[in-house]
């Protein structure tokens, strides 16, 4: 008990993504699941799961299986993130191999299971978290090591199951708290002035209150919607509070 409670204290005063994630895939790895891929999108609509430029992706998969999974859109037909999209919860990857056996999958599907098969991504589990929005979704998939059968993974599951499911709700409630470092940074100037807007302060207000000239107030949101990929300030402003890039202490 002690362990997971060091554990879980570092994990929830981690203070970046890539520190949280390299304590989780650590933990995760002493299950037996030494590759993780999660994945989170604010942005998900009724025809898909947005802009990827916009999803949080963290993994430790190798290079070449991300480069196979993600060409041509596979990742849109693969049977656990379809799973994931329509259910929270714990999901055995026995229910994907059930679906084969049943000829259940469409070609794409199958074609995704080819690709997993070719870098040995063939056991494990698939972990959806529950959302408060109809807009997010977020999920992690669990790959067992390729010498673990899914009979194994299934025996880990059925004793620490639980606890499981719990040590990844905290890393990703955990990750939604930080700043996500795989977004373009905004500079200094472009944050502050995002914050005066999130204020409810004009532009007037803004050039008075920084000692600039509107013109150069406009030209910083300008580039601040360019560096966030968005049309509006408004937008800007929304986004950047989804990235965590806002109001965040210890930022230059």
């Amino acid at each position: 008990m002690t362990g997971m409670i060091d554990h879980l204290y570092a994990i929830t005063n981690a203070k970046t993504d890539s520190e949280l994630w390299e304590l989780h895939v650590e933990k995760m790895k002493s299950y037996g699941f030494d590759r993780l891929l999660y994945g989170y999108t604010r942005y998900k609509t009724s025809h898909g799961l947005g802009d990827p430029a916009d999803w949080i992706i963290l993994t430790n998969h190798s290079r070449a299986f991300m480069d196979s999974f993600f060409t041509d859109t596979h990742y849109d037909h693969a049977p656990m993130l379809r799973w994931a999209l329509n259910n929270n919860g714990a999901c055995s990857w026995r229910w994907m191999e059930e679906l084969a056996r049943t000829d259940n999958l469409t070609p794409q599907e199958l074609n995704v299971l080819a690709i997993n098969q070719k870098h040995e991504v063939t056991s494990g589990y698939t972990i959806s978290f529950r959302s408060i929005s109809e807009r997010s979704k977020g999920a992690i998939g669990l790959v067992g090591s390729p010498r673990m059968t899914q009979d194994e993974v299934e025996e880990v599951w059925a004793e620490h199951g639980d606890e499981l499911v719990i040590l990844n709700n905290v890393m990703h409630l955990k990750l939604l708290t930080l700043p996500y470092s795989g977004a373009r940074p905004l500079t200094k100037r472009q944050r502050e002035v995002l914050q005066w807007v999130g204020d409810g302060k004009t532009t007037q207000d803004i050039a008075i209150l920084l000692e600039l000239t509107p013109a150069t107030v406009e030209k910083h949101l300008r580039l601040a919607r360019e560096a966030l990929d968005v049309e509006t300030t408004a937008q800007a402003v929304l986004k950047a509070a989804f990235y965590n890039q806002m109001f965040v202490m210890g930022q230059d």
